[in-house]
């Protein structure tokens, strides 16, 4: 009985956890991470301010963990296009993933707002971040693999550097989106980089909108 109790109190723990990871990611979206406290966000989730520091200690907790989720949503997001589907259709995914990322602009800058601290080796967080861009970055490259085996693209391709630069320019174009207060048209940019990315490396020489 004792472990049962201990074992309902964890899945109550996660699922709590969970959901208060969701509302600091609605609330920070649409706000801003310095506009939003933690009073807010124990509200949202009908706990008290003292229960919710009992799951993070801190503000900053709480958006490393809003960053870590921003992350697994994008892994997921790549998980959806399959891998057969093409190199077109996966750099068009990349357009798309771009117009969701631009509905969430507050975790746009929450991003940026951590990259600092992620590249950082001495951070808490810089292993944990590290496996799951290796995550992203290998999702990404299995596409092109499988463009290489297709004979869409080219054979003389690297996969993995390629896959490197499309989340790099992704990363870079996010950074100076939040620079510019919005006013980069970001998903141009992306599809534009995709497009002549495709030209370059497909047999047929095909862009993303042919």
């Amino acid at each position: 009985m004792v472990i049962a109790r201990r074992r309902g109190a964890y899945k109550v723990g996660v699922v709590r956890r969970a959901s208060i990871v969701e509302s600091a990611s609605r609330h920070f979206a649409a706000s801003g991470y310095q506009n939003v406290s933690m009073a807010q966000i124990a509200k949202d989730v009908n706990i008290t301010d003292s229960g919710l520091l009992h799951y993070f200690p801190s503000k900053h907790h709480l958006l490393l963990a809003v960053v870590h989720h921003r992350i697994e949503a994008a892994e997921a997001w790549w998980e959806r296009i399959p891998e057969d589907a093409g190199v077109i259709a996966m750099l068009r995914g990349m357009v798309e993933a771009t117009r969701w990322h631009l509905s969430q602009p507050g975790l746009i800058e929450l991003f940026v707002l951590m990259a600092s601290e992620m590249s950082d080796p001495t951070s808490a967080a810089h292993e944990v971040y590290a496996r799951q861009y290796d995550g992203v970055i290998e999702a990404v490259a299995k596409r092109f693999r499988y463009g290489v085996q297709s004979g869409e693209v080219r054979e003389d391709l690297d996969c993995e550097a390629l896959a490197r630069e499309c989340i790099a320019v992704s990363d870079g174009l996010q950074m100076q989106w939040v620079l510019k207060h919005g006013e980069l048209d970001l998903v141009s940019a992306i599809h534009s980089h995709g497009d002549r990315l495709a030209r370059a490396i497909t047999c047929d020489g095909r862009g993303l909108d042919a």
